[in-house]
């Protein structure tokens, strides 16, 4: 029995004669030809054309192709080129045109707020379906590598270790010379010039670090990144480091659909809180709405900011290092003889008024009657007695704490809704990592993922007919 047998390749073939027919009515790139002609393109480069010079290609036509790489994993300039003569599903939305990969790139490069612009028009497309909640999100960060390699990010101490040992080799240099200038001519390893070449070069970049030393001085940075001067160093999954950006993300829990997105240099959440839920809120158009985050999002000012906006937050408390019985929360505050009251029944009193972290105001309670407590030595070393701190607004924490405790299913939904957004967005579609330098730009690069993730989860919430009759 012999094989499965191809055609001969001399045979002749009839293929379809009109390029439409390779490409059925259920085919994505439909979707993307109807939702990008409906545009209005008039914030992107070559929106408006000139009565001279070569035409340039339409932008509807680059965003297509744009949007049509995201969807299928291919974000590099030089492989959409490539796709625009082997694909016919590419051939056909850009009706065989051929644009050049510098082309293609400029146009990512140039259009960071007209990109920003198409996921917002996308959004609020689907809001009309009735794709999003916009009753709770959830929001969490990842790390996406930059393209800046580890050896060219800088720390103070980094550049002092540098700095030392170029100053021990240009020292062993001048001792070479010291040592050849006693030698007989010939017989040294080095010339007089060869050492002194190798001082100088080293000088030089001795230079180069006292100038990022400087510069780390004046901005009160903690690092400098040389590649991408905007990336930074940061713990990323697993426990080692990498040089990357942190991507900030507010998902909807209906259909798990991204409703905004932010990039940012910061290492930490800490900070990220009010800022993404704010974006996610403004771009639902609702006046308010409940968000869901981590441990590392906890932090008193953005938790209050959030309220202050009409953001109701849900943020788990982080565990503290204090010996369990006696934690803060096993001590039970008595809001009327304001005072606290420890798991012994001794009573904390109020003492002064102290300026933390944040220039954030706290009452400090103290106990005078721990000196003769059989536990003193598991609840605190201090002399003066045990202390708490009660921030000013405390009981905006209490009231979530409380809250959470009532909705512990609410909760539950914030690692389903966020978390295998950034999971798909990395491993299905292939953006593990920077392509472009620069917060803009990567922004537009991560825009571009949202948008094509939201057009995925879209397809398999509603299918693509109803999409394209939408765009009708």
């Amino acid at each position: 029995m012999g094989y499965i047998k191809g055609e001969c390749r001399e045979q002749i073939t009839l293929f379809p004669e009109i390029l439409d027919d390779y490409v059925n009515d259920n085919n994505h790139v439909r979707f993307i030809e109807a939702f990008v002609n409906d545009l209005k393109v008039n914030d992107f480069t070559y929106s408006q054309t000139k009565s001279t010079g070569r035409p340039p290609h339409s932008p509807k036509d680059i965003l297509k192709l744009f949007i049509y790489g995201y969807l299928n994993g291919i974000r590099s300039s030089r492989k959409l080129e490539k796709e625009t003569h082997r694909n016919v599903e590419a051939m056909w939305l850009m009706q065989k045109l051929t644009p050049d990969h510098k082309t293609i790139a400029n146009f990512r490069k140039d259009n960071n707020k007209a990109i920003k612009q198409v996921f917002k028009e996308f959004t609020l497309k689907c809001k009309s379906l009735g794709l999003f909640g916009c009753e709770l999100i959830a929001v969490d960060g990842s790390k996406f590598p930059a393209v800046n390699g580890n050896k060219n990010n800088f720390t103070k101490k980094k550049i002092e270790d540098k700095i030392k040992s170029i100053d021990k080799h240009i020292q062993n240099y001048f001792d070479e010379l010291d040592r050849n200038d006693e030698k007989e001519a010939g017989i040294e390893d080095l010339t007089g010039d060869e050492l002194k070449e190798k001082i100088k070069s080293l000088l030089d970049l001795k230079s180069d670090y006292q100038e990022k030393q400087e510069q780390l001085e004046k901005t009160g940075e903690t690092q400098v990144s040389t590649t991408d001067t905007d990336s930074r160093m940061m713990k990323v999954f697993g426990g080692g480091r990498d040089v990357c950006y942190n991507v900030q993300m507010a998902v909807d829990s209906k259909h798990n659909l991204i409703a905004d997105y932010e990039t940012t240099n910061h290492e930490n959440d800490e900070r990220e809180l009010s800022k993404i839920a704010i974006k996610g809120k403004e771009a639902l158009g609702v006046e308010e709405i409940e968000v869901l985050a981590d441990t590392g999002y906890f932090s008193s000012v953005e938790i209050e900011k959030c309220i202050e906006n009409g953001i109701t937050p849900y943020v788990a408390k982080q565990k503290t290092k204090e010996e369990k019985k006696f934690s803060k929360d096993k001590f039970r505050y008595d809001e009327k003889e304001d005072l606290y009251i420890c798991p012994k029944n001794k009573e904390l009193e109020f003492k002064q008024i102290v300026t933390g972290k944040n220039d954030l105001k706290y009452k400090q309670y103290r106990c005078e009657e721990c000196y003769d407590c059989e536990n003193k030595g598991v609840c605190t070393e201090s002399e003066k007695g045990r202390t708490i701190k009660r921030w000013e607004k405390e009981e905006i924490l209490e009231e979530m704490e409380n809250r959470m405790l009532r909705e512990k299913e609410k909760y539950k939904k914030r690692q389903s809704t966020v978390e295998p957004v950034f999971g798909i967005i990395k491993r299905s579609m292939g953006h593990s990592y920077m392509l472009m330098k620069g917060i803009p730009k990567v922004n537009t690069e991560i825009g571009l993922s949202a948008l094509a993730y939201n057009m995925k989860r879209a397809i398999t919430e509603i299918g693509i007919e109803k999409l394209i009759e939408s765009m009708a």
